[in-house]
């Protein structure tokens, strides 16, 4: 029985076509803050059609960043942007993969809910993709579903059937399709060529889905004699054919489709509530900021995954935001840690203002992320280590400060006689790889007069973790007596949650991820703190 103060949510499906890397997250971000800056409550979810439970143990080169979620959830890293781009937190149900559809329904055949009826792709496994849609719409005026891959490809059959089947189930009235496609400029013709986005409609009509409008990626502005022809070929309104132009930052796309007033367009063709033109001047001033920045600083980050930067997504932008609240331009300089292991770390890290160490996995570059923290400490170059970035850093302080000249993490040498950094005491006996690491939100108590606290200005945080190893307890003694300063820890003080050390203009390492609570709007305080003293390193010297 539907409850009498229920009001029906609306839904927008993003799909994409031609080719893939469009950016049907940055847009469907975007259409969500659009929709946000006019009063409406969105979420934003993602589809997508691989066959992997989720992308925690798929390779970074091949997926990118794996976004951690606040319950624990390892997801596609289009849901960084939806929380940086809106207010929605996203959670394990805001990304839905094949595995995890027909997972869910051959447990259900297992289990013998179906009653013996013969398992189909339709009604049972399309069934489950729409409930995954609606099962996170409570307390929403609007959600989109970004679908992953593009138009034609076999692995996305079913959840287009399922978006085109939802919108006989709950009337037209509330279902929207936006399709993102490219157009082409060909440059010996010298002309815009709309027989891509013409062929890409066409496939997504023949699975029986007609697009309401059109989001068409390209280099330069659509002439009006090009968007009439688009909107003839593909039967939709003229008005419903909007630009989406290359842009030098990514926060500049919701300004650039309010210029083509798609936020007006989705109220007119859902049926919403008429509310005040958006309010767009908080990403107008980060524009600004970026594009005249008072500083320029470099920023070196020492990591292993360098060549596919989407192995840091989250990092990325949140340096961004940092120099952001510093009104500074941050110049990223990508260094592979074994280059730092032949060369040295001073020959190397020289020019920089800050130095970053990333999360990850795995020994090899181990040893020059070590070095290279070692320069930030003995040069007092500001540094910030990001998971594992805060391992080496205790292995670096061991070694070097303690004199535990052979301390190492059991992941890199399990040999070693001073294992400062071990095995979750829950993960020894783990044997499956998939979703077994310590994820999500935990609690961390910050200790008074430090650098976190400090930052956050607040005794008590929660940040989101992903990780085996932790700092092994019995060497917190010696590594603290040395000078190491434990600043923030589990509640029950049984974890070490961030390090720093005193006497340094910025050396702070976390535990957690924190790059996943930044946003452009809101840049969070260790990625501000961390640019600030770069900043003011770099204008020292």
């Amino acid at each position: 029985m539907i409850p009498e103060k229920f009001v029906q949510p609306k839904y927008i499906f993003v799909t994409g076509g031609v080719v893939s890397s469009l950016g049907k997250g940055i847009a469907s971000s975007s259409i969500g803050a659009l929709l946000e800056s006019r009063g409406f409550v969105v979420t934003l979810q993602k589809f997508d059609p691989y066959i992997n439970v989720d992308p925690g143990t798929m390779n970074p080169y091949q997926h990118g960043e794996v976004y951690v979620t606040d319950d624990g959830a390892e997801t596609d890293l289009d849901l960084g942007h939806y929380e940086r781009f809106t207010n929605t937190t996203t959670t394990r149900y805001h990304n839905v993969t094949t595995g995890q559809i027909y997972h869910s329904v051959i447990t259900k055949e297992r289990r013998g809910d179906y009653l013996g009826e013969t398992v189909q792709v339709i009604p049972h496994i399309t069934d489950a993709i729409k409930s995954a849609i609606t099962r996170i719409a409570e307390g929403n005026d609007v959600v989109i579903t970004e679908i992953g891959g593009t138009v034609g490809d076999i692995e996305s059959l079913p959840f287009l059937e399922a978006i085109r089947q939802f919108k006989t189930d709950i009337g037209e009235e509330n279902v929207l399709y936006i399709h993102l496609t490219l157009v082409p400029y060909i440059r010996s013709a010298e002309e815009l060529k709309t027989k891509p986005t013409q062929h890409s409609v066409k496939a997504l009509r023949e699975i029986g889905i007609q697009p309401d409008i059109l989001l068409c990626r390209t280099d330069r502005s659509l002439p009006e004699n090009v968007k009439k022809k688009i909107a003839l070929f593909c039967t939709v309104r003229n008005d419903a054919v909007i630009t989406v132009p290359d842009v030098e930052y990514i926060y500049q796309v919701p300004l650039a489709l309010r210029e083509e007033r798609l936020d007006q367009k989705i109220i007119e063709l859902l049926c919403l509530e008429e509310k005040p033109e958006p309010d767009l001047s908080d990403w107008e001033k980060i524009i600004q900021r970026v594009k005249s920045p008072k500083y320029m600083i470099k920023i070196g980050i020492v990591g292993k995954y360098i060549a596919l930067q989407d192995s840091y997504k989250s990092m990325v932008e949140a340096l961004i935001h940092g120099g952001i609240a510093s009104q500074a331009k941050v110049q990223l300089e990508w260094i592979e840690a074994e280059e730092i292991e032949q060369k040295g770390a001073a020959a190397i890290l020289s020019q920089v203002d800050g130095i970053l160490v990333p999360g990850g996995f795995g020994k090899r570059g181990s040893e020059g992320k070590i070095e290279a923290i070692r320069y930030a400490r003995e040069q007092k170059v500001p540094f910030l280590g990001l998971c594992l970035g805060l391992q080496c850093a205790v292995i670096e302080f061991a070694r070097h400060v303690c004199g535990l000249k052979q301390a190492n993490s059991s992941e890199f040498d399990p040999s070693s006689p001073y294992l400062v950094i071990d095995f979750l005491p829950d993960q020894r006996k783990m044997t499956e790889k998939g979703g077994t690491m310590r994820l999500g939100a935990y609690p961390c108590v910050l200790k008074p007069d430090t650098l976190a606290y400090k930052a956050y200005n607040k005794p008590n945080i929660s940040e989101r973790h992903r990780h085996r190893y932790e700092v092994n307890n019995d060497y917190v003694k010696v590594l603290t007596e040395n000078g190491l300063v434990v600043s923030g820890a589990s509640p029950d003080g049984s974890l070490v949650e961030m390090i720093e050390i005193r006497d340094h203009p910025w050396f702070v390492g976390t535990q957690f991820h924190p790059e996943y609570k930044s946003k452009p709007r809101k840049p969070h305080p260790l990625f501000a703190g961390f640019i600030a003293a770069a900043v003011k390193r770099n204008n020292l010297l």
